[in-house]
């Protein structure tokens, strides 16, 4: 799969591209659904464009690239794109703060009472204790030292699912923060492409039936 798939998609797609609902599926009778709102984590700027730590970045351009959600606009903080999969309102939001200040991208929509963390968020994120390529999406948890869902975690508590991306572990004694923020051997990357290819069939079964049944189709 192409490299490529790391820089925001440019090219408008057409309305009826943006909504991938199943064919004869019906509207539903009243309030139009909660937006979902998918945070991919990352440093800005084209030298970390590579990097372990951005692989949360990657993950959130695949998913505009093959939901069709056009392109990603400059909304304060962040770079975010819109749109509808399933019939399901989806915003995909990569934050253009550093990783450690990572809430901040999210604080004005949080607070305006849009989105419940434990139903209607969803973050991407780089795992350096797993393998690279190997998928583990949680309900709740931690940081685990992470700077990223640090900053989250002090907006949103602990109680949202993440899925983490495993960018391969730090072999005794290096700096994990030299680590993360390093480009991987390309055979490593190779197999993190492999798994971010997956993610967007993944997401879209936690868009249409939950949290559960997309730990099942995701986790490695």
């Amino acid at each position: 799969m192409s490299r490529a798939l790391r820089n925001p998609t440019s090219e408008s797609q057409s309305e009826a591209d943006q909504d991938r609902g199943s064919e004869g599926e019906t509207a539903s009778v009243g309030s139009p659904p909660s937006p979902k709102l998918i945070v991919g984590l990352g440093n800005p700027g084209p030298k970390y464009d590579a990097t372990r730590h951005n692989v949360g970045w990657w993950a959130a351009d695949r998913l505009v690239d093959d939901w069709g959600l056009g392109s990603f606009v400059s909304e304060g903080a962040a770079l975010v794109a819109r749109g509808s999969v399933a019939s399901q309102p989806v915003v995909v939001l990569k934050p253009t703060t550093y990783m450690n200040r990572s809430g901040v991208a999210l604080a004005p929509l949080v607070s305006q009472g849009r989105f419940d963390p434990s139903r209607d968020v969803m973050v991407l994120v780089d795992d350096a204790t797993r393998p690279p390529g190997s998928l583990r999406l949680r309900r709740s948890g931690g940081a685990g030292g992470h700077n990223g869902l640090k900053s989250l975690e002090a907006l949103l508590g602990r109680n949202y699912p993440r899925l983490r991306i495993g960018v391969g572990r730090a072999p005794p004694g290096t700096d994990l923060a030299a680590w993360v923020l390093d480009a991987m051997p390309a055979e490593d990357e190779d197999q993190v492409l492999e798994a971010v290819n997956l993610i967007p069939g993944g997401l879209e079964v936690w868009l249409t039936e939950g949290v559960d049944p997309a730990m099942n189709r995701l986790n490695n």
